[in-house]
């Protein structure tokens, strides 16, 4: 299938590409308006982009429908302060219901059955329900265009984060598993950041890793490793040295016993099968 932008519906193009680029983290956006209104919405087109100063952007885009603008962003334009809250398992379904459109001047706090907080710097409320909030001004709004489905980039720079102690570890970094956040996908599909669903890729060499193409042939045309295993292989600098002290005992293949030994996080050991030695 090949797609091209304004030669099929906006609609339909919008539902491929959320179901293309997911799962995205989704971010409350709480604000108020010019007469003191507070108003509380979910956003899936939202990200961190950078840490100095802290950016971060969500896009109230421009309704496909009726090409209408929300009230979020409205606020914004009014009032440059904003309110980004992360959203986990706990509060997903309230999350879903505070997306619905409700008139101007009514309160998604309320709606959605959330706890209202004062916030330090920006007059906005936090969510109290929320693991992490963060207080932030709006520095710019880039308008991507006046078409239904049109992105308004609000870029905002947080001044104060709030973080709940208990999705902490005990070397006060966020644990995933205590956070669980949520995500948005295509359509009514939703998935959960905690669990099985998370695990660990170790960052790569700092030394550069010889990459697949210095890998042995052989083990670069596996029919058996995959390219996550190939991958891991190449994470070193050069291919390692034989370890004549160690003793390979085959259960299948070589290269099945390679992968069942990469899958448990044991490379080293993967490579000495790999360069067959065995005793």
């Amino acid at each position: 299938m090949i797609i091209i932008p304004g030669e099929i519906k906006t609609a339909q193009l919008h539902a491929y590409l959320l179901g293309s680029v997911s799962p995205r983290p989704i971010c409350f956006a709480s604000t108020i308006d010019s007469e003191g209104n507070a108003n509380l919405s979910p956003f899936s087109f939202f990200n961190v982009f950078g840490s100095n100063p802290v950016t971060l952007i969500f896009s109230p885009a421009r309704r496909v429908r009726d090409n209408t603008i929300k009230h979020t962003l409205e606020n914004c334009y009014e009032t440059k302060e904003v309110v980004i809250s992360v959203v986990n398992y706990a509060m997903v379904q309230q999350m879903s219901l505070a997306s619905c459109e409700y008139p101007k001047g009514t309160s998604e706090f309320e709606k959605a059955g959330f706890t209202p907080v004062k916030a330090d710097k920006v007059k906005p409320f936090l969510v109290k329900e929320s693991p992490v909030n963060m207080e932030c001004i709006v520095k710019q709004v880039i308008e991507t265009g006046q078409e239904g489905g049109a992105g308004n980039l609000i870029i905002c720079e947080m001044v104060a984060m709030h973080i709940n102690d208990d999705v902490l570890n005990e070397a006060q970094q966020i644990d995933p598993h205590k956070i669980d956040l949520v995500a948005r996908m295509g359509g009514d599909y939703y998935c959960r950041a905690s669990g099985d669903a998370v695990f660990t890729v170790p960052k790569p060499n700092m030394n550069l890793g010889m990459g697949i193409d210095h890998l042995p042939e052989e083990i670069r045309k596996s029919s058996i490793l995959s390219g996550n295993d190939l991958g891991q292989l190449a994470n070193v600098t050069s291919i390692p040295m034989i370890d004549n002290s160690y003793i390979y005992v085959p259960t299948f293949d070589a290269h099945t016993d390679a992968k069942h030994l990469i899958a448990e996080g044991k490379v080293e050991e993967a490579w000495q099968i790999l360069l067959g030695n065995s005793k």
